[in-house]
């Protein structure tokens, strides 16, 4: 039994976040995520990571890679062959069958690139943080700007 988290309190100190509770409760719904593919996140550097999927079985033109806001779709579509329809197995433990994996991405988080090597697909991932949002340092002059500015419009005038 799941019980539901009651986010009301935060919402009366943090404005703006209530986006947040829907990402909680959708991770929280780990009985509703499919199981495949099996994957890997990797933190690579400080703001660099990679998606690695075992998609064993699948050819690149059959996996489709799709970012839209701030979701990444994987989705591999098995091409219909004769051929599998007319094995017979006795034991079949490699899925032969399509998936679609959502994977939501954190605000400035950009996708690079992807390779398959050895039937494994990697996604690589970065964080670009824009220069207007990164922390800057101010210099202490002894005077503020505001002073030197207005001291050098009167000895315009």
């Amino acid at each position: 039994m799941r019980t539901a988290t009651d986010f009301s309190p935060l919402y009366r100190s943090f404005i703006g976040f209530d986006h947040l509770a829907g990402l909680i409760d959708k991770a929280s719904r780990a009985d509703k995520q499919p199981s495949y593919p099996p994957y890997n996140v990797e933190l690579l550097a400080e703001d660099q990571y990679r998606i690695t999927m075992a998609i064993a079985g699948f050819a690149e033109q059959e996996l489709d890679i799709e970012s839209k806001q701030d979701t990444l779709i994987v989705t591999g579509t098995k091409s219909a062959s004769d051929s599998n329809k007319e094995r017979k197995y006795l034991h079949q433990g490699i899925a032969d069958r399509n998936f679609e994996r959502k994977f939501q991405l954190g605000e400035h988080v950009k996708v690079i690139g992807a390779f398959i090597e050895h039937g494994l697909l990697s996604i690589d991932l970065e964080r670009e943080i824009p220069e207007a949002l990164k922390p800057r340092k101010i210099a202490i002059n002894g005077k503020s700007l505001l002073q030197q500015r207005n001291a050098n419009v009167i000895e315009k005038n």
